[in-house]
């Protein structure tokens, strides 16, 4: 089942179980799903790859919110971010370890021959492509920055 067909589902569900919480994040998912969907032409459907971005943008956006909410001193306001952002990781593949992160890292720094902080982006580009939705962005390049230098 593709995951807007699942997510369609799951909104159907906190339609009918009047969760504002769920139904507010999972509106926006499919938002972001149908403008990614008319970039890329009309009824065509979005690669996995895709639509796992647009997830992981999402979360990202509500947990920088909630953190600036923070910041701030706004608990009240940050919640409700921070529970959208564990509704939408639900849908997410499940996350890895650091230490698994790790491994792949070394792993893609051996194969690319890497040798120093000027290959940062060929190993970045590898490891990325092939842990799409499974960590952050954030986590990768700071392993790969500890590996290389």
């Amino acid at each position: 089942m593709s995951l807007e067909k699942l997510i369609m589902e799951q909104l159907k569900a906190a339609m009918k179980s009047k969760n504002a919480v769920a139904l507010q994040a999972l509106r926006a998912v499919k938002s972001s799903i149908l403008l990614a969907k008319t970039e890329n032409g009309a009824g065509s459907e979005l690669p996995e790859d895709l639509e796992l971005k647009i997830l992981q943008k999402q979360v990202k956006q509500r947990k920088d919110s909630a953190a600036i909410f923070l910041e701030q001193g706004r608990q009240d306001l940050a919640d409700p971010e921070l529970a959208e952002a564990a509704i939408i990781e639900q849908f997410l593949p499940e996350a890895l370890s650091e230490e698994e992160v790790e491994k792949i890292v070394i792993s893609a720094i051996q194969k690319t021959g890497a040798s120093g902080m000027k290959d940062m982006g060929k190993v970045m580009g590898m490891v990325s492509k092939e842990l799409a939705g499974q960590s952050d962005g954030k986590m990768i390049s700071t392993l790969v920055k500890k590996n290389l230098s």
